[in-house]
């Protein structure tokens, strides 16, 4: 088992064969109330959780969004998009088997973004960013991730994965940064700068 903080040296995986990294959170209604607050609060809040795989700092594949398995051999998989975030547990999750990741990718950054026009952090409430050693089937968190609330950014690059030899690491990051939503080039930019 790990256990991760911002501040921590990067956490060695080794043993840990497949990881996963959850998000989760509640829909508001900002600072609205009555009819209008009830309405955009049924409708929920989009955020979008996405994991680009770098070859050095050049992303070549995202799961996310439209993709959920861009490496086409099960290693890097997203659970599809959640539009709301009603529900229990994580509202979307990637999972990353290490030993089926292709050797010239060299790292992987998870990000949870505002990405849809309209969509924002400020929409949502108890964001919640988990990390799990899913190993050998058992599904263990070993990290719980929360972003600032005194941010108007809109994205959260949450942790990255990154291959030293040929073993893995993991650091969190939980830096914020601006991109533009419906941007996917500036999604990547930001990830490959985190």
């Amino acid at each position: 088992m790990i256990t991760l903080t911002k501040d921590d040296e990067p956490a060695d995986l080794d043993g840990i064969t497949h990881m996963s990294i959850g998000v989760s959170w509640d829909p508001t209604a900002g600072s609205s109330g009555g009819v209008l607050g009830k309405v955009r609060r049924k409708m929920g809040t989009d955020l979008d959780l996405i994991a680009i795989a770098l070859q050095g700092s050049d992303p070549v594949r995202l799961a996310g969004l439209d993709s959920l398995d861009p490496l086409g051999n099960g290693a890097l998989l997203h659970t599809g998009d959640n539009q709301t975030g009603r529900g229990e547990g994580d509202d979307e999750t990637v999972t990353v088997e290490f030993g089926r990741i292709p050797p010239n990718i060299t790292s992987v950054v998870f990000v949870a973004s505002a990405f849809k026009r309209g969509s924002s952090f400020q929409k949502a409430r108890n964001v919640s960013f988990k990390v799990y050693d899913a190993t050998g089937g058992s599904t263990q968190q070993v990290a719980d991730i929360w972003p600032s609330l005194m941010t108007s950014d809109n994205s959260c690059a949450i942790a990255k994965a990154f291959r030293v030899g040929s073993s893995w690491k993991l650091q969190v990051l939980n830096q914020t940064g601006k991109t533009k939503q419906g941007d996917e080039l500036s999604l990547m930019r930001f990830a490959a700068g985190a």
